[in-house]
């Protein structure tokens, strides 16, 4: 029974990162895909590291998965934050419905 819910856990855990490379690549500017890549991606990689957390229920093991989330958790809004930071300096605008519809904007 522990090794389907491992098994479930790794699963919905590399769904959730293949749901973030789609979002990567098919997102329309930085902002949008930089959410795409640290919150489905956090999620996802949480995911995983439960399911091996669950399989080898060794404390070593399990401490580790439990430091990897902690790290990932700290570290990817921190990077998100400084990605969309510099895109501003940078002078990229966000982007908005009104530039897909908008005909001034696409001649």
């Amino acid at each position: 029974m522990i090794d389907l819910a491992a098994a479930v856990l790794v699963f919905l855990g590399a769904a959730m990162t293949v749901v973030a490379g789609i979002g990567v690549l098919r997102l329309p500017d930085v902002f949008t895909r930089m959410h795409a890549a640290t919150k489905v991606g956090t999620l996802g990689s949480g995911l995983i590291m439960a399911g091996a957390a669950l399989h080898f229920a060794d404390p070593a093991i399990v401490l580790r998965c439990v430091l990897v989330v902690f790290f990932l958790l700290l570290t990817a809004p921190i990077g998100a934050h400084m990605v969309g930071r510099a895109s501003l300096r940078l002078g990229i605008t966000p982007w908005s419905p009104q530039q897909d519809t908008d005909p001034q904007k696409n001649e």
